[in-house]
């Protein structure tokens, strides 16, 4: 590196020596980081008046950090959550060069000083079965489209699956046998295994008949794998058509991760223990999986009804009874 305070041969190690070589860090971490900095770089440039390609360092001051953030929340309409995410991105940034450049280190405390922003937890959306229901009937399975389309909406709903994560799956994931199930790999490259629904079962197995194991399971009109935008596409087309029919989902943002919470929701209620449904969705914590617990007012009115008004439990046949596991993996 010939002039350590240009900013671009920096940028250039950080992503690819960095984050690749060094750090190993998952291709989705590499792009949310490659996308702050599309987003910082111009705007520093339009702000300080700099060509982006002779930026130094110490022009991405901590004043004109401040204002792209403002900038995330204000004119990009962000939520709080996603500026941290682009301030996280910064601070990794001059971490890195404060530790291979000493002379930038007053610059890398500076950056790394601006705080993040407290957010307010947002409540989590679902949809209530009848609603599920009418999703999964808006696809008209007649046709080759329709089949396809809804052999995705069940798989997500069965399986709980991110759209990244359904975008990559591979025929030879699946075993449509008896139990089916499916191969799932996660954040982390972490593969988690996932029951099938003899429904979804019998769905992708018309999908994939006759295809190669190495082949995306789901496939575009142009029989090119699908993407992520094109699954949340198609997610979001039959939530409008199945909101015409129920008034219930007018309010509500159907999309792949509003089915991941469904999930999540009706495992519980069906009785499936906090820690399967971790397992089932992938997630490391199990802080994160509690959350479900929190949002299920059908889950607290029956917990409240098998309560008497003295406040000491009703007796064992006033308790609802909730199916089993294996009761709710054959209840399509």
């Amino acid at each position: 590196m010939n002039d350590r305070n240009l900013l671009g041969p920096w940028i250039r190690r950080f992503l690819l020596e960095h984050m690749v070589a060094e750090r190993n860090f998952s291709l989705n971490t590499q792009v949310s980081y490659r996308d702050t900095l599309t987003l910082l770089l111009p705007f520093a440039a339009k702000i300080g008046g700099f060509a982006i390609d002779r930026m130094k360092v110490e022009d991405i001051s901590p004043a004109i950090v401040r204002q792209f953030l403002d900038h995330v929340e204000h004119d990009r309409h962000c939520s709080g959550a996603t500026r941290n995410l682009r301030l996280s991105a910064i601070h990794s940034l001059a971490r890195f060069i404060g530790m291979h450049s000493p002379v930038h280190l007053s610059w890398c405390s500076e950056v790394r000083s601006i705080p993040f922003k407290k957010t307010a937890k947002t409540m989590v959306g679902y949809l209530e079965k009848s609603e599920m229901d009418a999703l999964l009937a808006a696809p008209d399975r007649r046709t080759v489209m329709g089949a396809r389309d809804y052999a995705l909406l069940l798989f997500l709903y069965n399986s709980g699956a991110r759209a990244d994560e359904v975008a990559k799956l591979t025929i030879g994931r699946l075993r449509l046998g008896d139990p089916a199930s499916v191969r799932i790999l996660g954040k982390g490259n972490k593969t988690r295994i996932c029951p099938l629904w003899p429904a979804t079962s019998s769905a992708l197995t018309r999908l994939v008949i006759g295809r190669n194991g190495s082949e995306t399971v789901f496939l575009g009109r142009t029989n090119q794998p699908m993407t992520r935008f094109g699954i949340h596409r198609v997610v979001t087309q039959y939530g409008a058509l199945a909101a015409a029919s129920i008034s219930t989902m007018k309010d509500k943002r159907v999309s792949p991760h509003l089915l991941r919470h469904t999930t999540a929701v009706h495992l519980l209620r069906a009785g499936v223990d906090i820690n399967t449904i971790r397992a089932w969705l992938g997630h490391v914590s199990l802080d994160t999986t509690n959350i479900y617990a929190e949002v299920d007012l059908e889950m607290k009115a029956k917990a409240l009804a098998s309560v008497d008004i003295s406040g000491l439990p009703a007796g064992a046949r006033r308790t609802p009874v909730l199916p089993s596991l294996m009761a709710f993996l054959k209840q399509m």
